[in-house]
């Protein structure tokens, strides 16, 4: 931008803001002026605060959450790859309030299989199908289709399922992970998928494809989960061969 350069009243508004939640005056989890503040504090139209929200929403500054308003982020969750770490654990060790939707619950006769990193896993039938979406501070964060064993889980549709499966496991079946194979690969969540996330526009996003063991060749379950790409890092260590 050269010197001189009269920027659009929306953009004003929305650096002003953003000076202050970087400045610390608005912290992580605090809600940002409303439309109706802003048109009544600048004397603006509602569709120049409305630019202006989308504005710091575009750039990463804070969320839109539908029916409640503009809030500033937290950072990004930090999920390392070389852990069994369930989705509740992992929030709660950011500091996060989880919680979950449950969006389905069915039984698949039939079975399930999927290939991972190459490999093509298959769970005999009956295997109980689970669709969640899991939220961390009232924020949607993934949306995951969960494929369980019902012959390791017999029961497993009585449980109540709005915690950590990871937990279910070890509690009433007495299950221990062994082992868990993942796939990761990025697309654009868009139309249909965004609207669980409540998503004005398209944003990355990150497919994670996984089967996890609890003996040697023993399917216990697998995934095929949505992780928000503007909220999520996976973390990977790694060492030297030989």
């Amino acid at each position: 931008m050269t010197e001189g350069t009269i920027f659009p009243k929306y953009y004003t508004i929305a650096r002003d803001i953003i000076v202050k939640i970087r400045e610390g005056e608005l912290l992580p989890g605090m809600q940002v002026p409303s439309e109706n503040k802003i048109i009544q504090q600048y004397k603006v139209s509602n569709t120049t605060a409305r630019k202006a929200l989308q504005e710091i929403d575009n750039g990463g500054w804070a969320m839109k959450i539908k029916g409640k308003g503009t809030y500033v982020r937290k950072q990004s969750v930090v999920r390392s790859v070389d852990r069994i770490l369930s989705f509740t654990d992992n929030m709660l060790e950011l500091g996060y309030t989880p919680s979950t939707r449950l969006l389905f619950k069915g039984i698949l006769e039939e079975g399930y299989a999927a290939s991972i990193n190459g490999r093509k896993y298959r769970m005999k039938g009956p295997v109980y199908k689970v669709h969640r979406l899991r939220f961390a501070d009232e924020i949607p964060m993934m949306l995951e289709v969960r494929y369980i064993s019902m012959e390791l889980c017999p029961g497993i549709i009585d449980e109540e399922l709005s915690g950590s499966l990871y937990e279910i496991y070890k509690q009433r079946y007495a299950l221990a992970l062994k082992e868990v194979h993942q796939m990761l690969s990025t697309f654009m969540i868009d139309s249909g998928v965004g609207e669980f996330f409540n998503l004005q526009q398209s944003i990355p996003g990150i497919l994670v494809d996984g089967v996890t063991f609890c003996g040697r060749e023993i399917i216990l379950e697998m995934e095929k989960s949505i992780y928000r790409g503007d909220r999520y890092s996976f973390a990977v260590r790694a060492r030297p061969s030989g």
